[in-house]
């Protein structure tokens, strides 16, 4: 974070809905020991307010709920069993071959993408459900990744939706001199061959999250005084982390070292290939909405300020792509659709299809951008052409 100070600021986030989607915009409270990002509320305003205008009536007009529903509970269903059974064909000794086993880690990978990008991710938002428990549950389920929900709540919500594609300020973007995600971020020659090891780097996204990035956010984010908006302190998080590192090892690691009839590094192999698979997919779904040649990337001014209010900020940071792919859809939880998501962040992701609808028409209307790419392959190529460009010096 840049310009660290022991000030303590109050940020008032939009977050677009309230919980009758009716009375205007919920605001959250977020704690804050740095300098805080300021959007410009002069910039067209009048653009978020009809669009929430317009979405609210939708769902008053369908007499629908922005939450999830029946297909939600499908999908969940799904997602876990592809998570949850080849580990216990595994442990039962059903599948005991070197293939067999090497096949169920592989399904498994797949089932942890799949509850990452399409449960998880709605739980922790509070878009799953009405039901605050239910969330809670669905959002627990980090932990099966290897990942503790508060940090990412911290990470994904708090910075990566309010700062996004802001240097100094979306995490997701910085990468501490690894790989180079933005303009505005010095140049190094070591990022010439990005391009090539970045996807190395993404397959060990879960890996590095499962070991040590939890501890090391875990310290900056109570340095920053994000902790206290997770009603957490230090300690308790730090003892939920490791009692939930410890029994997530004893269920992926120990116990199938000890009950499998294979070699230990056998079976440490399947693990490995499991969590590279699952990182790779995390990082390329995310990396596609944001870090492409059509987004903008941004850097605040000597008064910490960008140029647009926060919605107009989102369209120019935020792409879209794959929309007609309905299985696509379906299995990355919507997140094809990041415009969306990042507008109306407490929105479940079953409803973005008919909300993409008013969001493109209202974007058009007030001559606003709507990044989209037609197929999943167009999002990475621009994805992987720009950092070319970026680790070539070229931007």
């Amino acid at each position: 974070m840049t310009k660290v100070t022991r000030v303590r600021t109050l940020l008032w986030l939009n977050l677009s809905f309230n919980e009758k989607l009716d009375n205007g915009i919920k605001k959250r409270k977020i704690y804050m020991s740095v300098d805080t990002v300021k959007f410009n509320v002069q910039d067209r305003p009048e653009f978020f307010k009809e669009l929430r205008k317009r979405v609210n009536k939708h769902f008053k007009d369908n007499n629908i709920s922005k939450y999830g529903d029946t297909r939600m509970q499908i999908k969940s269903a799904v997602m876990i069993t592809l998570y949850t059974l080849p580990l216990i064909l595994m442990l039962t000794g059903v599948v005991s071959s070197f293939a067999g086993v090497t096949a169920m880690w592989i399904l498994m990978g797949f089932g942890i993408s799949g509850i990452g990008l399409a449960i998880m991710h709605d739980a922790n938002h509070g878009a799953y459900s009405k039901n605050k428990t239910l969330n809670s549950a669905m959002g627990f389920l980090l932990n099966f990744l290897g990942g503790y929900p508060a940090n990412w709540r911290i990470q994904h919500n708090v910075l990566h939706h309010t700062f996004t594609n802001i240097d100094g300020y979306d995490e997701d973007i910085e990468k501490q001199g690894i790989v180079r995600f933005s303009p505005n971020q010095p140049k190094k020659g070591i990022y010439k061959f990005q391009v090539l090891y970045a996807p190395i780097l993404y397959g060990i996204l879960t890996i590095y999250w499962f070991i040590g990035k939890d501890f090391e956010q875990l310290v900056r984010y109570n340095r920053m005084g994000l902790l206290k908006g997770q009603d957490l302190t230090f300690g308790r998080a730090f003892a939920e982390i490791l009692f939930h590192k410890l029994w997530y090892i004893g269920l992926t690691i120990v116990l199938p070292i000890i009950l499998i009839d294979l070699p230990w590094w056998q079976i440490m192999t399947g693990f490995l290939i499991m969590h590279f698979m699952s990182g790779l997919i995390l990082a390329l779904i995310f990396q596609t909405a944001h870090v492409i040649e059509e987004t903008n990337f941004y850097l605040p001014d000597e008064k910490n300020s960008v140029e647009n209010n926060w919605a107009i900020h989102q369209l120019h940071t935020t792409a879209n792509y794959a929309n007609k792919s309905s299985f696509f859809s379906w299995f990355v939880g919507g997140l094809n659709y990041q415009i969306e998501h990042h507008l109306f962040p407490t929105i479940c992701h079953v409803h973005f299809k008919e909300v993409s609808k008013i969001v493109k028409e209202t974007a058009k209307e007030y001559d606003l951008p709507y990044h989209h790419h037609t197929t999943f392959l167009d999002a990475l190529k621009s994805h992987f052409s720009l950092l070319y460009k970026l680790g070539m010096g070229k931007i």
